[in-house]
């Protein structure tokens, strides 16, 4: 019998960054998640982050995604992560499994422990504390998902037993490869992380490997593995219009990280590029650098975002046009089913 290779998913991934109100930030990415779906791709992904605008502005990723629901009907919906220590479990778990049923079945749910620590204060909680909060969260939506007994007796009505294949969890570690592998979730792998001091320069593909080793050794045998590697990616009609963008958000990120406190290594273009782990120019510069990326030949489901380029929404719906037409095929995605792509403006 020949064995095949288990197709990869092409996924979008919006930080809801754009210089505009909130309420066209949610309108643009509700657009970009459309137009994916317009384009083949199999899944969307969306962030939470609370309080700071200009991290993502989107602290209810459930809520945004059910109105993206209502207006599409195959492309997969994920959250990229639900920062679970700031939540209510069981209000998670309840949310998660309406909303499964309402879009018929197309959730993903990714977790994670969390990011900016002062966010954790106004919900009475001590940043230290994300891993045992985050361990004893999960589990009490593991527990209601499952439908077991929780707390004084009650089951959780609807309960949703089809989302416990569905968990992503988001790590920069090998021990939380491990962890992933260890429970049979999927491994969501970030488009950037740090460096350690001992490894200043090493590539992205030299930290995540080993998180994959990790995963991939825990995972229980006969459970299929579920890897996301998230990259930045911006692809322009030309190359000098994708680097006069990138000039432009890289040079914000940098003085944001500055403002913050942190170290950003060089200051000219290309070392920006090279700090940010960006992959940015035209269709035959991405396909090239995308190319190098030996973590990607590893991942079962490739997913591009355009931070911390954020060019004007125009642009990113022409990217995410590119990506699907030219960048992925090229390197080696297909479309799961036929559908006809048209371009912006068409009529018909």
């Amino acid at each position: 019998m020949t064995q095949t290779t288990p197709r990869k998913r092409l996924g979008f991934f919006t930080r809801l960054l754009d210089d505009v109100p909130a309420g066209t930030r949610y309108y643009y990415a509700k657009e970009q998640i459309v137009t994916a779906e317009r384009f083949g791709f199999d899944t969307a992904w969306v962030a939470q982050h609370h309080f700071h605008a200009d991290e993502g502005g989107l602290p209810a990723p459930l809520v945004f995604l059910a109105h993206v629901a209502a207006e599409t009907t195959r492309i997969r919906l994920g959250t990229g992560v639900i920062t679970l220590p700031l939540e209510n479990p069981i209000r998670v778990a309840e949310d998660a499994a309406v909303f499964d049923l309402l879009s018929g079945g197309r959730l993903e749910v990714g977790f994670g422990t969390g990011g900016t620590p002062s966010s954790f204060t106004a919900f009475g909680l001590e940043s230290a504390e994300r891993g045992v909060v985050f361990g004893r969260h999960l589990q009490t939506v593991l527990d209601a998902w499952a439908g077991r007994a929780l707390a004084g007796g009650d089951r959780l009505y609807p309960a949703a037993p089809q989302l416990l294949d569905r968990i992503w969890q988001a790590t920069f570690s090998a021990a939380g490869g491990e962890r992933a592998g260890r429970a049979g979730d999927g491994l969501m792998l970030s488009r950037t992380q740090p460096r350690p001091q001992d490894k200043p320069n090493a590539s992205l593909a030299e930290l995540q490997n080993p998180i994959i080793d990790a995963y991939l050794h825990a995972l229980p045998s006969g459970r299929a593995p579920r890897i996301l590697g998230s990259r930045s990616l911006f692809v322009a009609d030309s190359r000098a219009e994708a680097l006069r963008l990138a000039e432009i958000g890289l040079n914000r990120g940098a003085e944001r990280l500055i403002a913050a406190g942190h170290k950003v290594a060089g200051n000219s273009l290309a070392d920006l590029i090279a700090a940010f782990d960006v992959h940015v120019g035209s269709v035959d510069d991405v396909v090239e650098s995308l190319s190098r990326d030996e973590t990607l030949e590893r991942v079962t489901d490739l997913v591009f975002q355009v931070h911390s380029v954020d060019p004007p929404h125009p642009l990113i719906l022409r990217s995410i046009e590119l990506i699907s037409t030219r960048v992925a095929p090229a390197l080696g995605w297909a479309p799961q089913e036929k559908f006809h792509a048209r371009r912006f403006g068409a009529v018909g």
